[in-house]
């Protein structure tokens, strides 16, 4: 389950479809719908701002602000993947080029076991694509058979901030729901700090 929309499922020939810009209006319209006293992607980027020169902004693509980011539920899990703007769209994603990437996940919810965050410490390379599971994002297991790994339990109110160029993956959960916010963060050029979803 989620609750807004991702780029990335909007890519079309190594760019960004216009769909995802209608969806992102449509999203816009849910958004406000809900009533909400406080925005909370915008208390997230506030609050990394707040430790970095220059503070934290939403991004944009050819002078149009891209999306704040996005609640999931990913109580089945996620595949083995990484997630790299640079390596994944034909030319740069922002209006300002990345020298870095992050991923931002705030936990709401939490599983009593299960949902734990994997991350491997390999980066894609060309063969590993005889690893990609067919008509997926995900690649078997297999792809970082051997590589140093870090499991990482996720906290109620707790933020992870990780690489994703690094293969990552989700663990099923059990027992309960495991919610976050999260959305993509990038060190841009201009030393600032940008987000998208």
């Amino acid at each position: 389950m989620r609750f807004g929309v991702g780029i990335s499922d909007h890519m079309a020939d190594g760019g960004v479809a216009d769909s995802y810009w209608e969806a992102l209006e449509g999203h816009s319209r849910a958004w406000r719908a809900l009533g909400l006293s406080f925005d909370p992607f915008a208390v997230c980027r506030e609050a990394l701002g707040a430790h970095w020169p220059g503070g934290a902004v939403v991004g944009r693509r050819g002078g149009r602000r891209l999306g704040d980011g996005v609640a999931r539920e990913p109580n089945q899990g996620f595949l083995v993947h990484f997630d790299d703007a640079s390596r994944e769209y034909r030319e740069d994603l922002l209006d300002v080029p990345l020298i870095g990437q992050f991923a931002f996940n705030l936990y709401l919810s939490v599983p009593p076991s299960g949902g734990e965050t994997v991350l491997w410490r390999h980066r894609w390379q060309p063969g590993d694509e005889a690893y990609r599971l067919p008509g997926s994002y995900g690649y078997d297991e297999a792809v970082v058979r051997g590589a140093e790994s870090l499991e990482i339990t996720p906290r109620v109110g707790e933020a992870l901030l990780i690489d994703p160029r690094n293969f990552h993956a989700v663990r099923p959960s059990r027992g309960a729901r495991r919610v976050a916010l999260g959305f993509a963060v990038g060190l841009a050029s201009s030393g600032q700090l940008v987000t998208w979803a």
